[in-house]
């Protein structure tokens, strides 16, 4: 029966859903199909090789061979589309054509070029390729039990090679029939937010829920309310000042009281050094070495911080490896024209093909020159996690690292780590996390249609530092010291670890007053609710509802444990001296309620004078020196996701292969992710922030010998 190809292709309505139960075996398919066409009302197909095969046995006594396969392939189209008739929004398919056509490669070695093309071209929403983690069943359709991988294997690439939509459904029988209902229901909204099926896909594989997916969207559309700043917050208004011994104090109070509990530090680290080099990696770009002079350059430019570099070029720490190699590749190097000496290191800098610093993590770059040897920024942390974060001779520091980066990471850390926990006598537990993928968010075109990559596909960037508010929900620990990977000095360390020491003592000082209370409410103690409410606004920096004097007692006691028992944090600030980015402040949100925050320029109307006016008055910088509290009063650890503001996220602008886009961010770790904790301000010296954002920082006194 050779037949044609029009008698092979489907046909249908469009507002018919079709998908496919797909696999090598047909354990569970059948019942499956029948199951989801039950649960939602409508109708399903039946695999026609089986009643076809089974009445040539009869007939003949033969079994199933090559010239089977276009009468199965013309017999099953047939069968799906008299019952897309009878479907109702959906039609499920216990097989199709592509199934028969991988079977005739696989059997026979051979595909009739008519059942070939149709089964490329036939057209459906969905494939669930069943997996093999299930026994396996005999029928009369199927063999080879022992080549169940290879055979699903092929399966799985005929998918990925015809750009068809599928999801692997593994799982027992009831896993599979919740998890694919649920699938379902998923994919039906998608279509509705008008995503094609290759999206949904995409967009289910990494996790993300439709819901925020339409929140980002309405997001692009709508915009994001600026926060709404009242005053900054200022010394004796939002602000701790301390004299020497109050640090002393404060210190030695953590000292006394750390012993039994664990203590951890957490890094952000997965950011690349692209920042940190970016103006000499537009000097390449733009510097013709044959026809112009750097000097020219700069002046053509106006570029300031390339002769801060060339001139402290042999103050850096890796100036001497660098250096070294040029002259091994170039023997007459030291004998070029200064421009050309410095043309070449600056390339074989951030060449791929030697040093590529501005393509790897901060966090493995040479920061500090001793005298002995050159340090990284790991191993800055690694000591100072020794320092401050150890209770009874142990310390945990945790890096949040991008994956593909993880080994170099492991590589730093084996080079140095007996060193130091030699040296500080501290054994050092250390780890990594990764942002999940499932905190990405979709980028959009200017027009704030979905943005496309050069292959169709959806685009997702990262969702920034907020992500890592899941990073740090999943530590299991008392303490949590907070600070960014590039905040390292070389000279006055003990100062750091002093103030360092004072935030957690403050933090313990303020949890032990806050847990002794709602204690005793819990225990039914008489509690005195003037002292109380005096100690949150005081000490706590927390704005109390004026109408609380009027509630009835058992209603305060309710609305004191509602805002006492929350994470808290205690938060270093630096007096401002014209660094940009975020600070403290007293915002106002949308249902009037005041409280201390952490606010970026970003998050502010820059249109709006008044709002201009507040922000300029600030008097102090957030350098990013947290210490944490994440467990209730009852040894519990909060689930940290219940205190976000997800209304104060981020929309920025960004570059994808010279496209412009729009990329939404999470709210900020230390901005709308920590919104509703129990903040306390601290103000610290600026001795204490001195982070690294382009290589000429590290030129700075903190980075010197």
């Amino acid at each position: 029966m050779e037949g044609n190809l029009k008698q092979i292709q489907n046909t249908g309505s469009r507002e018919i859903i079709k998908i496919v139960l797909f696999g090598p075996e047909s354990t569970g398919k059948t019942t499956l199909a029948m199951q989801l066409a039950e649960h939602f009302e409508t109708a399903w197909v039946p695999e026609f090789a089986r009643d076809y095969l089974q009445e040539k046995w009869d007939k003949t006594g033969q079994i199933c061979d090559i010239h089977d396969m276009l009468p199965i392939a013309y017999g099953q189209t047939q069968l799906e589309n008299d019952t897309l008739f009878t479907g109702n929004k959906f039609l499920f398919c216990d097989t199709n054509l592509l199934v028969t056509k991988i079977f005739s490669e696989v059997y026979y070695s051979f595909c009739n070029p008519i059942l070939d093309k149709a089964a490329r071209e036939h057209d459906y929403d969905l494939f669930f390729l069943t997996d093999i983690d299930v026994p396996w069943e005999k029928d009369d359709l199927r063999d080879k039990p022992d080549q169940r991988e290879s055979v699903f294997a092929v399966f799985k690439q005929s998918l990925i090679d015809n750009n068809k939509p599928f999801i692997i459904l593994s799982g027992d029988k009831d896993i599979r029939l919740c998890k694919s209902i649920s699938i379902i229901n998923d994919l039906v909204t998608a279509k509705e937010m008008g995503f094609s099926s290759l999206d949904f896909v995409q967009i289910y594989n990494y996790g993300i829920p439709l819901e925020n997916i339409q929140n980002q969207l309405n997001s692009y559309k709508n915009g994001i309310s600026k926060a709404v700043i009242v005053k900054p917050a200022k010394i004796s208004d939002g602000i701790l000042k301390l004299s020497e011994t109050d640090f002393q104090q404060k210190a030695d109070f953590f000292d006394a009281n750390k012993t039994n509990l664990k203590l951890i530090k957490f890094v952000p680290a997965s950011g690349a050094a692209s920042r940190m080099f970016q103006f000499l990696n537009e000097f390449l770009n733009d510097f013709d070495i044959e026809n112009e002079s750097i000097n020219g350059y700069i002046n053509r430019k106006k570029e300031y911080e390339l002769p801060v570099f060339i001139v402290g070029l042999d103050k850096f720490p890796f100036y001497d490896e660098v250096h070294s190699k040029l002259k091994e590749i170039y023997p007459g190097y030291d004998d070029l024209k200064s421009d050309f000496k410095n043309f070449y290191l600056i390339k074989m800098l951030l060449s791929p093909e030697y040093f590529n610093y501005s393509n790897k993590p901060k966090a493995i770059l040479p920061f500090h020159l001793y005298k002995t040897h050159i340090a990284t920024p790991i191993e800055e942390h690694l000591y100072e996690c020794a320092n401050y974060a150890n209770s009874n001779g142990i310390s945990n520091l945790q890096f949040t690292v991008s994956e593909v980066h993880q080994i170099e990471f492991e590589k730093v850390i084996a080079s140095v780590k007996n060193k130091v926990e030699k040296e500080t006598q501290t054994t050092i537990n250390t780890s990594f996390s990764y942002q999940n993928k499932q905190t990405n968010t979709l980028a959009v075109d200017n027009a704030n249609n979905p943005f496309r990559d050069e292959n169709n596909k959806l685009f997702f960037r990262p969702g920034g530092h907020g992500a890592l508010i899941g990073n740090l929900n999943n530590l299991d620990g008392d303490v949590i010291f907070v600070k960014n990977i590039d905040n390292v000095i070389q000279n006055h360390k003990e100062i750091n670890v002093l103030y360092k020491k004072t935030l957690a003592g403050i933090l313990l000082e303020s949890q032990q007053k806050v847990f002794s209370y709602l204690n005793a409410i819990d225990a039914g103690r008489e509690i005195n609710v003037e002292e109380l409410l005096d100690f949150a606004k005081n000490s706590l920096n927390i704005k109390v509802k004026r109408a609380v004097s009027k509630y009835t007692v058992e209603n305060q006691i309710i609305y004191i444990q509602k805002i006492l028992n929350r994470p808290i944090r205690v938060c270093g600030m630096v007096k401002n001296e014209g660094d940009t980015g975020g600070g403290p402040f007293w915002v106002q949100n949308s249902k009037g309620a005041t409280s201390l925050q952490i606010v970026e320029t970003s998050q502010i109307d820059l249109t709006n004078p008044e709002q201009v006016k507040i922000f300029n008055s600030s008097t102090h910088f957030n350098p990013v020196d947290l210490v944490c509290g994440i467990q209730n009063y009852k040894g519990e650890k909060f689930y940290l996701p219940d205190f976000v503001d997800k209304n104060s996220g981020f929309i920025v602008q960004k570059n994808k292969d010279g496209k412009p886009l729009k990329s939404y961010e999470l709210p900020g770790l230390w901005n709308g992710a920590m919104a509703k904790w129990i903040s306390i301000f601290v103000e610290l010296p600026l001795i204490t922030f001195n982070p690294v954002k382009t290589v000429n920082d590290l030129l700075r006194p903190p980075h010197q010998p």
